[in-house]
């Protein structure tokens, strides 16, 4: 469905194909985070690890934008355009 130029749906999916990228990324940071500290690299792991904080926050954030998304189109004035 289009609201005001935005297909909604397509939208979303892009939003979901973010957050699975995301999703790939933190489990390798998480690996790698570990294998540092398993290497006796305390400030790598650590870094590492803030580094999956910071990917678990950008998740969340994406997983709002989904929402206000959904929010956004139903309280669009514009025209909507959805197949039947």
């Amino acid at each position: 469905m289009c609201t005001n130029g935005i297909n909604t749906g397509q939208f979303t999916m892009m939003l979901e194909q973010m957050d699975d990228q995301m999703a790939v990324n933190r489990r390798w940071v998480h690996k790698m985070a570990h294998a540092a500290g398993d290497a006796g690299f305390d400030q790598t792991d650590q870094v590492l690890h803030k580094v999956q904080e910071l990917l678990d926050e950008a998740r969340a954030l994406i997983t709002d934008a989904k929402d206000a998304l959904e929010q956004d189109a139903e309280a669009a004035s514009g025209v909507t355009v959805s197949l039947t």
